[in-house]
């Protein structure tokens, strides 16, 4: 299950895990206009984990779900 909202300076999109156990932590991907932060809680730390990444990152990442094993360079057309 998922859930989208769109706030003033972001779009926050949080994931739930669902199914068999063990669960993990929500994680919620909020998505700014310079960069896209990753946040998961630890339990383990009573922590929350935060990932930042540069919009060329992310569109790497996006690229990189459907392709095969390799080494790869993005270009804008």
């Amino acid at each position: 299950m998922f859930s989208i909202e769109h706030e003033f300076d972001a779009t926050v999109v949080t994931l739930v895990d669902e199914g068999e156990s063990p669960l993990q932590e929500d994680v919620i991907v909020s998505t700014f206009e310079e960069c896209v932060t990753v946040e998961q809680f630890d339990p383990r730390t009573e922590d929350t984990q935060k990932v930042t990444l540069s919009i060329a990152q992310m569109r790497d990442l996006i690229a990189a779900v459907t392709l095969p094993e390799g080494v790869y360079s993005r270009t804008d057309d």
